[in-house]
Parts: structure tokens; C-alpha cells; sequence
């Protein structure tokens, strides 16, 4: 039990840090996008790619944004939506990150292809509701304000205070080897330069930004899910091994077609977190790269819980159309042997 926490201590706190860096990097290239967009179609589907495949939810939230402004077409949204993992892009990085590299590699592939076959089936264009409440943050912010970070730091807030204590913990806790202490030499050079990044983030930035953005937006919104989660999604799979003949069930070809199927149900919840039972599989060696395969083209974080707030017949209609390509795309890879 004390390894999985530690696990589950090291994933999360991988999760965090990236979700500050993504964060900080979204404010500094706000609004890039859209001059990118003015010009040919193929643009839009490799912009859509990028911005899926970029792990979190923030590339899916700016996506929905402009198609609900009907400046990208369908097939651009489908493409972002197969491209993107959520949230548990964060973790398979730091599980298995060169898998996980090769994996975001056919996603971008598949999430193209998908993108141009989607347009060319639909060139209806649907009009739907504007979103108004996403978090793209159009507003400027200095997020190195020269002769304003020792005042901030005497004037210190208190959650300014439990951030930077919460990435002084976890960088301790990595070079003391408390966490990530078994892991190969460069992973753990990775997560504490990482660490230190975050932790010159939340020193450096201004009040507002810190507040609103990483406290308010990363810290409280996602970090809890992330770490119930994954914990959850560990003592079921321990408990699966130590229990129960697993290993052997899934050799079973009609078994792994049904965990593919189920993978590819549970991807069609608009969540981050019920994902995370496939990506922990694949990792112990209990599920193939088909399962983890289909189950990343299906599911896509919560990225589409704005436009089902907005427009259920949308929703219905893009998650359909993954859900058909990662089912189909997973029977393949399975027939192939992976």
C-alpha cells in the first residue's frame, strides 16, 4: 500500500507541475492560433493535432472555442478530440514516457486522417450556441514582473505560500528519492528539473495570475481528481493481481476484445479520471497497446464538456464519430498482435 501512494504521489505531482508549466505557456502564446487558421484547410487539421496532443485541457477547451465561432470546420474538432488524452497524457508520461511518445505520434496520425475523412462525409456546417466560460485566458500577463518579486514575496499569500511549499515538498521528496527513487537516472533528472521549473513559476508570477489561474484552475479543479484517481485506479489493479488470475484471463483473445470494447465505452465519458483504470493496465502489462490505443482516440479528458453544455446533438455527433474510429482502429491493432 505504501508503494502505491508513493506511486500515486509521483504521478500526481508529475501532473501538477506540467499542468503549471502548460498553464504559464498558454497565457505568454494567447490568441496565436488565430492567425495561423487565415489560409488553406490543412492548417486547421494541423493546428487541431497540435493542440490535442498537447497533454491537459487546455488545446480541446481553445478547440471548442473556435468551432463553436464556426472558424475551424468538424473534421478540425475531430481531429483534436482523437489527438487529445487529457489529463492522462500527464500520467503516461511519466509511466511509460517513451511508449507514450510513440502513442501521441499515432494519434496525431489517426486524428488527421479522422479530421479529413469527417469533412468530407459532413460538409453541412452546424450552427451552434457560442461559448462564453472558457478558461483561454485572452488577458495579458507579465508573468516576470522585474522589481515587483521580492514585494510580492514579503507580501506573501497565502497561496503563493502553500505552492511553493507544495513544490519545495515534491522537489525534496525526488532528489531525497522518497518518490521516483527506483526510476532509471534521466526520468528522475527529468522530474527535478521539472520541479524546479514549477517552482520558479509559482515564485516569479504575479498575484493574479497565480490566483486565478494556477490556484484556482490547476491546483483545486484538476490535482484533487488526478490524485483520488489514480490512487483508486492502483488498489483496483492491485488488488486484481494479488487476487486474481488476471495475467491469465486476459491472454484470452475474446477477453481482450471485450476490454477493448469496454475501454472504448468508458472513453465516451467526459471526464478525466475512469481512463486512467486502461493507461495503469497497460503499464502493469495487464492490458495491450490496443486497449491503451483505442481507448486515447475515444476519450478526450473533459475537452468536450463545454459543447455538451452547449449543444448535446454536437457532443453526440463527434464523440460517435471517435468512438467508431478508436473501436475500429483498436480491432485492427488487436487483429495485428498489439
Amino acid at each position: 500500500m505504501l508503494e502505491v501512494v508513493k506511486s500515486t504521489l509521483m504521478i500526481t505531482g508529475f501532473v501538477f507541475i506540467m499542468m503549471l508549466v502548460i498553464e504559464y505557456l498558454n497565457v505568454q502564446t494567447r490568441g496565436q492560433w488565430q492567425k495561423f487558421l487565415r489560409g488553406r484547410r490543412w492548417r486547421q487539421y494541423l493546428l487541431g493535432a497540435v493542440l490535442g496532443v498537447i497533454p491537459g485541457c487546455l488545446g480541446s477547451f481553445a478547440m471548442v472555442t473556435l468551432y463553436s465561432h464556426r472558424l475551424v470546420t468538424m473534421g478540425t474538432l475531430v481531429t483534436t478530440m482523437i489527438a487529445t488524452s487529457g489529463d492522462e497524457a500527464f500520467v503516461m508520461f511519466a509511466l511509460f514516457p517513451g511508449k507514450a511518445l510513440l502513442l501521441n505520434g499515432l494519434l496525431v496520425f489517426i486524428a488527421v486522417i479522422g479530421g479529413i475523412v469527417t469533412d468530407l462525409l459532413f460538409r453541412k456546417k452546424y450552427e451552434i450556441a457560442t461559448v462564453h466560460d472558457l478558461p483561454l485566458h485572452d488577458e495579458y500577463c507579465d508573468c516576470y514582473p522585474r522589481g515587483k518579486i521580492l514585494a510580492q514575496l514579503r507580501a506573501i499569500t497565502l497561496e503563493r505560500f502553500l505552492l511553493i511549499l507544495l513544490m519545495t515538498m515534491i522537489l525534496f521528496a525526488i532528489v531525497s528519492g522518497f518518490i521516483a527513487g527506483e526510476e532509471e537516472g534521466w526520468i528522475r533528472i527529468t522530474l527535478i528539473t521539472v520541479s524546479a521549473v514549477g517552482l520558479y513559476i509559482v515564485t516569479t508570477v504575479p498575484d493574479h495570475f497565480l490566483e486565478e489561474h494556477l490556484w484556482e484552475h490547476v491546483a483545486k479543479r484538476h490535482v484533487p481528481k488526478i490524485f483520488f484517481w489514480t490512487l483508486g485506479a492502483m488498489i483496483v489493479i492491485q488488488i486484481l493481481i494479488n487476487y486474481w488470475d488476471i495475467e491469465h484471463y486476459l491472454q484470452l483473445q475474446q477477453t481482450r476484445i471485450l476490454v477493448l470494447i469496454v475501454a472504448c465505452l468508458v472513453g465516451i465519458i467526459p471526464e478525466s479520471g475512469p481512463h486512467l483504470i486502461f493507461v495503469t493496465m497497460f503499464a502493469r502489462g495487464l492490458a495491450p497497446f490496443s486497449v491503451l490505443l483505442a481507448s486515447s482516440i475515444v476519450q478526450d479528458g473533459h475537452g468536450m464538456l463545454p459543447l455538451l453544455a452547449h449543444s448535446r446533438r454536437e457532443f453526440i455527433r463527434i464523440k460517435a464519430i471517435n468512438f467508431i474510429i478508436g473501436l475500429s482502429v483498436g480491432l485492427v491493432a488487436l487483429w495485428l498482435g498489439f
